[in-house]
């Protein structure tokens, strides 16, 4: 950003922070607590939600930020941490890194910067029932008290977005596998082993995915907003009905599910006496959990819906595919054009981001991005999450590594892939760290493991090689990834920090180790994989990869000195895969490219007299 327009940024940023602090006064509150979510618990909310970003500037998808009367803070993860430090730079916040050594929580610094005895604020809609338990639990502990108050952007924020209201469209049965009946007949019998009388949906994936249904509600993202109420004999979609067309309120009504509207959810649950009721008080809000009668029960576990479509039906499978072959076949046509495109000049990150759009869109089935690409050159690469704007775009040189992190929603399934690719010579450090990168994506992607493991289980599979020289990345390994959903999809994960939710047969999880050096490059190499059988022994049932992702691995800053033969076999293999698949969908220039662009690394097998290390080392002279 120009330093001009970071400064009126900057001036607008600390007027809304002098506004709420006599807001604040006004009200008698010492502090005010600012989520990244919305009533859903999204982690990519609607613009009318995004109160975070709002006061703070900060435009990350994970953050908290933190205003007192004469102090300020954010916190968020270290995908963000460089991103943040300029965005917060001569604002009133500081930046708080999440999960370092000596950074406090959000309760421990407010118990430094307040006096005993201080009001802390936050919303009951846009946290959930356990954040406000636990933050109220925390300053109890500190001698602070937490008072559910009123959101201040309701009244300051000026020019605020309204709610969206854009149409609902029907997911086509053939890429949706099951019928609304049929998944309310899934979550019926997972309520029944629960002896819940009701079920409350908040989350928009969860809610879309129950009712065959897709939205535009958030960006790149095909949801809408609403809630649904599940019984053992009834369904209500709370929504906005300005959203429902003729066709999709008589699609609803033939599957015997009532609409209300969106507001009627906190009446009608307040009015359901004396059951017991099944809501994930970790992701619903606080203001819906309070509103039940104290007659109710509670059963606070997550919703059966996530898991149901974490597990892919094989109609999802066969859309992934399909989507995974237009995107391969968008990704090669853009891989030839770059690096002569780079080398004529005038390129830049957001002009190729443009062109890869472009590309996609031409593609049948094609919706949206499925998240903004990231297009890092050169030391933007290191900036894990980094978006080009018309104020940070670089220009594309022949030389150096440019990281590609892009997706696109499709009718039949949603694509995420990352590729690292060299514009031209590259040095040392950066062919090291890419190899190691390399070895980790493919450490993984080998994994055969028992049914039942958790992701935490896998990840050190993709750390392995960069942690015996004292590297490492601080973001997960691997996120689910929807149909035609949200592009990061649970309850699964493979990441360091323990999750955990099982990896089951059918469930989709991206590959995606990387290296990241402030000030010098980035590195990270993708692919979205399903988990499938493997075999069956003595022991039980063992699982396996399958990359879904159909695109080339760039081999130009392959160090190969530092590859085994299993790795260099792996790395034929997919390349192998990816020509055969792609190559009948591409006209001869393509599939010219394409050929040299998958070659298979030539080398000799050892013998049983010959070790791996001297075939390599034969190969390197």
């Amino acid at each position: 950003m120009h330093k001009w327009q970071n400064s009126i940024m900057n001036k607008n940023i600390n007027k809304r922070v002098a506004e709420l602090r006599l807001h604040l006064r006004k009200n008698g509150l010492a502090a005010y607590i600012f989520p990244s979510t919305d009533p859903h618990h999204s982690e990519y909310p609607p613009e009318y939600w995004k109160t975070r970003e709002w006061i703070s500037g900060f435009n990350g998808s994970a953050g908290t930020a933190v205003v007192t009367s004469d102090d300020a803070a954010l916190w968020t993860d270290s995908r963000y941490f460089i991103a943040a430090e300029e965005q917060l730079k001569d604002t009133p916040f500081r930046l708080m890194k999440e999960r370092l050594e000596g950074t406090p929580s959000v309760t421990q610094w407010l118990a430094e910067v307040l006096p005993p005895g201080s009001a802390v604020g936050m919303d009951a809609w846009t946290n959930s029932a356990d954040e406000i338990r636990i933050i109220r639990e925390e300053l109890t502990h500190f001698g602070l008290h937490l008072e559910i108050a009123d959101q201040p952007a309701d009244t300051l924020w000026k020019n605020r977005p309204a709610l969206p209201d854009s149409l609902v469209r029907i997911q086509p049965p053939a890429f949706a596998g099951r019928s609304i009946t049929e998944k309310l007949a899934l979550i019926r019998e997972a309520m029944a082993g629960r002896q819940a009388d009701g079920l409350i949906l908040s989350a928009l994936d969860e809610i879309a995915w129950t009712l065959n249904l897709r939205g535009t509600d958030v960006h790149c993202t095909p949801v809408f907003v609403a809630y649904t109420w599940i019984t053992p004999s009834r369904c209500t979609l709370y929504i906005n009905k300005v959203k429902l067309t003729e066709e999709v309120s008589a699609h609803l009504k033939e599957c015997g599910v009532e609409t209300r509207n969106y507001t009627d959810i906190l009446p009608d649950l307040s009015r359901f006496d004396g059951k017991r009721i099944w809501t994930d008080c970790q992701t619903t809000n606080y203001a819906l959990c309070r509103s039940l009668p104290e007659t109710c029960s509670v059963v606070d576990a997550a919703s059966p819906v996530g898991l149901l479509k974490a597990v892919k039906h094989p109609a999802e499978v066969e859309g992934y595919r399909r989507a995974m072959l237009r995107d391969g076949v968008v990704m090669v046509k853009f891989l030839k054009w770059l690096t002569p495109a780079v080398q004529a000049g005038g390129q830049t990150e957001l002009s190729i981001s443009r062109k890869l759009e472009e590309l996609r869109s031409e593609q049948d089935l094609f919706c949206g991005n499925s998240f903004d690409t990231i297009a890092g050159y050169a030391h933007h690469g290191a900036v894990v999450h980094y978006e080009p704007t018309p104020e940070t775009d670089l220009e594309l040189l022949p030389k150096g590594l440019l990281l590609l992190d892009s997706g696109a929603q499709y009718e039949d399934g949603t694509t995420d892939i990352t590729r690292t690719i060299a514009l031209g010579p590259v040095n040392e450090e950066e062919r090291h760290d890419y190899t190691l990168v390399l070895k980790g994506h493919i450490r993984l992607a080998r994994a055969k493991f028992p049914q039942g493991c958790s992701g935490t289980q896998l990840d050190a599979c993709a750390r392995y090689a960069m942690w015996q020289e004292g590297i490492n990345y601080l973001h997960g390994t691997g996120h689910g990834v929807g149909s035609c959903l949200c592009v990061h999809e649970g309850p699964h994960q493979i990441r360091m920090n323990y999750m955990p939710s099982p990896l089951l047969p059918y469930m989709t999880v991206t590959n995606e180790p990387g290296i990241y050096k402030e000030g010098r490059h980035g590195i990270r190499i993708e692919n979205t994989q399903i988990i499938l059988p493997y075999r069956e022994t003595e022991f039980g049932t063992f699982l396996q990869f399958d990359p879904l992702t159909l695109c080339p691995i760039d081999m130009e800053p392959i160090d190969w000195s530092l590859l085994d033969t299993e790795e260099i076999e792996w790395l034929n293999r997919y390349h192998s895969r990816v020509y055969d698949q792609l190559a009948p969908l591409l006209d001869h220039e393509h599939r010219t490219w394409l050929r040299e662009a998958t070659r298979p690394y030539e080398y000799t097998k050892p013998s049983q007299k010959t070790s791996k290390m001297s075939v390599i080392k034969k190969l390197n002279d």
